[in-house]
């Protein structure tokens, strides 16, 4: 996949079927809009490009009320690749590009630069100066200009809209199931392994320590996981949260035990994905009660993987 930071440094030379957006977490109806791209986009013989923005615009016209991201920038470029984009360009987004009108972003960018043949939005998106450009001027525009146009529809599960806020919503519960049907995938975090105290060693249970590039992690407490080591998906355990029974400190930590497993990960980077949550973290009385806790956990994460379905997802996953 090609990618353009800067549309200054964006050079095309074919025809575009065109997307805008942030994107964040390439949820369910996301992946929809991509489809909708790949697919036009063979039909008309032209690149399925996707345009996003990097910071999100709330960060930089509302940083009080910008919601923390689901995925890195990296991270959602790569989702790109998987669904079929061909093309990415990256718009860094500024307080000056936030100024220019809806009409000069279509007839300059879009159509003069991209040479877009198609453009599709998903449902609300608005863009331009003060939110101008919604889906009725973009298909006023796109008539004027000489390309098509349209909104695609929504995706929802059990009657609620799919939402890259709505998964956050979800995993700051620690509702990771119902995160991982809107999300078309479980969630999943990717960080570099450091130092911690060693302390699941001496217990029988050594575990990686995360430092996280993602902002958002799941509710404190223990999860059922795979851990991506080597290429390989590998069954672990996970708990998030402050270490209560040994620790003094609000720093959350994210350990991960992996079965079947015993070779030193310091400064690798490793993904986590998030499959089922087990517990609410708790304060033990001692490491006794701590050990004797964490072999119900791998009992019960054991039992978890053992499901014919869990088998079927960690293969695709």
């Amino acid at each position: 996949m090609k990618i353009f930071h800067g549309i200054e440094n964006a050079n095309i030379a074919k025809p575009t079927l065109l997307t805008l957006g942030v994107f964040d977490g390439l949820h369910l109806g996301h992946q929809r809009i991509m489809q909708r791209v790949v697919d036009r986009a063979k039909a008309v013989k032209a690149v399925p490009t996707a345009m996003t923005f990097d910071p999100h615009p709330r960060a930089v016209l509302h940083p009080e009320s910008a919601p923390p991201l689901l995925q890195t920038l990296d991270q959602r470029l790569a989702n790109f690749e998987v669904l079929g984009i061909e093309q990415a360009i990256v718009i860094p987004f500024t307080k000056e590009f936030s100024q220019v009108p809806a009409e000069d972003f279509l007839a300059d960018i879009v159509h003069d630069r991209l040479h877009a043949k198609e453009v599709y939005l998903g449902k609300g998106f608005a863009f331009g100066k003060d939110r101008g450009g919604d889906i009725e001027l973009l298909r006023a525009m796109s008539e004027r200009l000489g390309f098509t146009s349209d909104e695609v529809e929504e995706v929802q599960i059990r009657g609620q809209r799919v939402s890259s806020s709505k998964v956050r919503e979800l995993l700051a519960a620690g509702r990771v199931n119902l995160a991982r049907r809107m999300l078309g995938r479980p969630y999943g975090v990717e960080g570099v392994v450091i130092r911690g105290n060693r302390r699941g060693h001496t217990i029988g249970f050594p575990t990686a320590n995360l430092k996280p590039h993602n902002r958002v992690i799941p509710k404190f407490g223990v999860y059922a996981t795979a851990t991506l080591i080597d290429g390989v998906w590998r069954r672990s355990i996970t708990n998030i949260g402050v270490r209560p029974t040994f620790e003094d400190t609000t720093e959350p930590s994210i350990e991960s035990y992996i079965f079947d497993f015993d070779r030193e990960l310091y400064g690798d980077v490793l993904r986590v994905r998030f499959l089922h949550r087990i517990r609410d973290e708790r304060k033990f009385t001692g490491i006794d009660e701590l050990r004797s806790q964490i072999e119900k956990d791998t009992r019960t994460a054991s039992n978890y993987f053992r499901h014919q379905g869990v088998k079927n997802m960690l293969a695709v996953l």
